[in-house]
């Protein structure tokens, strides 16, 4: 068979994958949801026709979003997630021997549900004790939230949608308000390349709201051929350099301190469309 997925980026640049089978397909009430399974990157999750996961490199994603900060923050104990449905920088964060609670805030119930059946591997600590779901909107929670966290981490699907709120300034505010003092939060920024309104955007938001703020880089093959950015922000540490003290986790495949510090160093152009801002 010559099925194959088309994802539009922008009106000149669009990008095709083969697939070997359609596994699922719903209208949830806030999107189109599927797993695909693909000829080169495996089961793969896509939200309204937009790739956000598969099996193949999705940890270069989930350890890049989620170990920069928690190896930055000294003793992260308290851990927010916002989205992340597919469960993968969840299970990130659980390596971390230190952490003691981690909410996860997902607005759709049936991608959590999709993802434990079609993609268990990613889809694997929803179990963990530590770990407490509540499906409902993310922006809505920080809004309302009582609780403090000392690392916030921000895996949304892409700025459409349910998504859009996420990227704005307010979200961004309310997240300070409820990290402890030494707190930190990331958010991916997309490509400085094709979506460059919303990398500076995104940009903008982390600049006005954190005292201490940065941006870094990685490269997932899936995500559009391009770097792939994340803001972090925190409130009194600079999460560029990783905490040396800490040991490294067992069976990363992707992140290591050398990773962390490297990630930090963006080329030119890239700093230049930060500075236009």
């Amino acid at each position: 068979m010559n099925i194959w997925f088309e994802e539009t980026h922008t009106d000149g640049y669009r990008v095709h994958w083969r697939i070997k089978e359609t596994l699922w397909y719903e209208k949830t009430p806030f999107q189109e949801l599927r797993v695909v399974d693909m000829v080169d990157f495996g089961r793969a999750l896509i939200l309204d026709d937009a790739l956000q996961t598969t099996e193949r490199d999705e940890f270069i994603y989930h350890e890049m979003i989620t170990h920069v900060a928690m190896y930055a923050h000294p003793n992260p104990q308290r851990v927010l997630i916002i989205g992340g449905g597919d469960g993968g920088t969840l299970r990130e964060v659980l390596k971390h021997p230190e952490v003691q609670h981690v909410d996860m805030v997902e607005i759709d119930k049936r991608v959590v549900e999709v993802c434990k059946e079609f993609l268990p591997t990613i889809a694997s600590a929803f179990d963990d004790p530590r770990a407490h779901l509540f499906f409902e909107d993310g922006v809505e929670y920080v809004r309302k939230a009582a609780d403090r966290y000392d690392v916030i981490l921000v895996d949304s699907s892409d700025p459409t949608g349910p998504a859009v709120e996420l990227f704005g300034a307010e979200f961004y505010r309310n997240c300070r308000a409820i990290l402890n003092q030494d707190g930190i939060m990331v958010a991916h920024a997309e490509s400085p390349n094709f979506f460059r309104d919303y990398f500076k955007k995104v940009w903008s938001n982390m600049k006005a709201t954190f005292p201490i703020h940065n941006m870094y880089v990685t490269v997932v093959p899936t995500y559009i051929s391009d770097f792939w950015s994340f803001a972090i922000g925190a409130l009194s540490i600079d999460p560029r350099t990783g905490r040396g003290d800490k040991r490294q986790l067992d069976g990363l495949k992707y992140y290591t301190e050398e990773i962390h510090r490297a990630a930090f160093v963006l080329p030119p152009y890239v700093q230049r469309i930060l500075e236009e801002e």
